[in-house]
């Protein structure tokens, strides 16, 4: 599969305010610069001069909500940041307008509606004014070949859009499509003779407005390609129409939500006790919120012939899916609500019901009898480890289900590609000619050592499941060598790329010690503590006792397992986000 971006190292940089210029009454862009936009060092650490190659790269703008900047920061690593917890750390995302490194210069635009801290800021900035930022972490890469080229979005959206109409990384027409609250917010852009810009003007409150214009674009045939940025739920029909009537594949569109409204109701802080939870899940597994989308108004007893269920226990999911705004209506002329667009619209947000996540909630029913018998609340409920459902190697290891299971597991893992730099960068590399990969990060790996021309030969060790999960994710699956799960190898060094995050201590144990006797060097990617810039950080490590029996592994549980399997630890990488690469001799 084509690779859709490409990722840079991630460096904290303190810029500051060089102008401010208000480009209208909605609209203030400034210009940051400052030596940190070139290469220079923090701490020990020497960093790369600021590079952001793409349109809609974004870099996040760090701030205090106790104006203790320091103390709100990330830590830098010498390749990569790492995210210390913080209550008063605010940080948003931003693209930047235009980028001038030979000037020393960097233009950041900003919306001066609402209240949030980069607009006060914003409203607020002067010359000298100290700005710190982080990233871009990675840049769009679009598909090649390309005979069309639609680009949507709100006012949030134009610097992106202006970026890509000053810059065209692609030669050829484009559609550009723009939604604004008030006719002043339109901008002088670089459009073409054979461009098409239309602006609609409509209320902040109508979501509907900006997919109702798109519904009307006609785009032609050939290789196109879809970019779309605004508020995450004017942008659920364009993703819907995407899908399921343009029936364009997802490497050929971007969809993006850059910020939420303030009185969107969101599915997952909505649903805050078991039985919403449930019917939700109920909801999503049966296609209700879909089938309710296809064809709004329809009464209850029509959408379950639809779905095939009866109408009389459907009927009683209604009340409570009213209520926490999946539906609205009654049963007489059922629409979706609020979260239920969110969810019919976003099949990410959907796995929050219907995806590993919420196999792990239902293993969590099993919490109190776990913690008194040592037992993992994945096993008691399920009969099986997960590491023997996802190879099949259990009855309940079905091989529909042990394909969505590694799925997920393969997807999750492909943050690894914005920490790797670290890892990439030990020494550990300088000898290695025979590299063994395995876990379902193993494709990031091989796609960064493609990139990087390194010498090794590659072998990825998988059963067959994650072999062909592995395989639909790598740009040149012929470039590496695949080997059974049973096959002996010998190596340099083994790399497991997220291999231990779904096997029991025992089962760790149990792979440790084979690549003992396989590889005189071992690498071991894991996350060792939450995220502390996630909202979710705190869920986290219960997560991973319902898959495994304990929480996240760090460098001294890694040391434990792997002291008992023959290795030593000679050295800790930090990679930032939690994770950590752990060197074993």
């Amino acid at each position: 599969m084509a690779r859709t971006f490409r990722t840079h190292p991630l460096t904290v940089r303190q810029v500051s305010v060089r102008r401010v210029i208000d480009l209208n009454p909605r609209m203030r862009r400034i210009t940051v610069s400052g030596p940190q936009l070139g290469e220079f060092t923090s701490g020990d650490h020497p960093q790369p001069a600021f590079a952001s190659p793409g349109f809609d790269d974004h870099v996040k703008l760090i701030f205090a909500s106790d104006g203790d900047i320091l103390g709100a920061l990330p830590t830098q690593l010498e390749h990569g940041i790492e995210w210390p917890a913080s209550t008063t750390r605010v940080a948003r995302d931003y693209t930047p307008r235009r980028v001038d490194l030979d000037a020393g210069e960097v233009d950041l635009d900003f919306v001066l509606h609402g209240h949030g801290p980069a607009a006060a800021w914003a409203r607020d900035a002067a010359p000298g004014d100290d700005l710190h930022m982080v990233g871009p972490k990675s840049s769009t890469v679009l598909p090649p070949e390309l005979d069309w080229l639609v680009l949507v979005g709100d006012e949030t959206a134009l610097p992106a859009i202006g970026r890509f109409l000053d810059e065209r990384p692609v030669d050829l027409p484009v559609q550009v499509l723009v939604s604004v609250s008030d006719p002043v917010a339109r901008q002088e852009l670089a459009v073409r003779a054979q461009d098409r810009l239309t602006w609609i003007v409509a209320a902040p409150d109508d979501p509907q407005a900006l997919a109702d214009a798109f519904g009307a674009v006609d785009l032609p045939d050939g290789n196109g390609y879809v970019w779309a940025g605004a508020e995450s739920r004017a942008l659920l029909p364009v993703r819907r129409e995407l899908k399921n009537v343009r029936n364009l594949p997802k490497d050929r569109m971007n969809v993006t939500g850059y910020w939420h409204a303030a009185a969107r109701t969101s599915a997952q802080a909505a649903i805050p006790s078991p039985l919403p939870w449930l019917a939700t899940r109920a909801a999503v597994q049966l296609g209700l919120l879909d089938a309710v989308a296809a064809t709004p108004a329809r009464p209850l007893a029509e959408v379950a012939s639809t779905l095939d269920v009866p109408a009389e226990p459907l009927g009683l999911l209604l009340p409570i899916l009213v209520r926490y705004g999946l539906l609205a209506g009654d049963a007489r002329e059922l629409r979706l609500g609020p979260a239920g667009e969110e969810l019919a619209g976003d099949e990410h947000a959907a796995e929050e019901f219907d995806g590993l996540d919420a196999e792990l909630v239902l293993a969590l029913g099993e919490l109190a009898p776990a913690l008194r018998t040592g037992q993992v609340p994945w096993q008691l409920r399920t009969g099986s480890t997960l590491l023997d459902q996802i190879t099949g190697t259990e009855p309940a290891g079905t091989s529909a289900r042990a394909e969505e299971l590694v799925t997920e597991l393969v997807e999750s893992s492909e943050s690894l590609s914005f920490l790797l730099d670290a890892a990439l960068s030990d020494e550990v590399w300088a000898r290695a000619r025979e590299v063994l990969l395995l876990g379902p990060g193993s494709h990031v790996v091989a796609e960064a050592l493609h990139r990087r021309c390194h010498p090794a030969q590659v072998r990825v060790r998988a059963d067959p499941v994650l072999t062909r999960a592995l395989q639909d994710e790598l740009t040149e699956p012929a470039s590496t060598i695949w080997v059974g799960e049973n096959e002996q190898v010998r190596a340099d060094l083994a790399v497991a790329a997220h291999a231990l995050a779904h096997r029991t201590d025992a089962e760790a144990a149990a792979l440790l010690g084979r690549l003992r006797a396989e590889a005189a060097t071992a690498l071991i990617i894991e996350a060792g503590q939450p995220d502390a810039l996630g909202s979710g950080g705190h869920e986290v490590s219960l997560r991973s006792y319902a898959r495994i029996g304990r929480g996240l592994r760090d460098p001294d549980a890694i040391a434990e397992l792997a002291g008992a399997a023959g290795w030593q630890v000679h050295r800790v990488v930090p990679l930032g986000w939690g994770v950590q690469a752990t060197v074993l001799r």
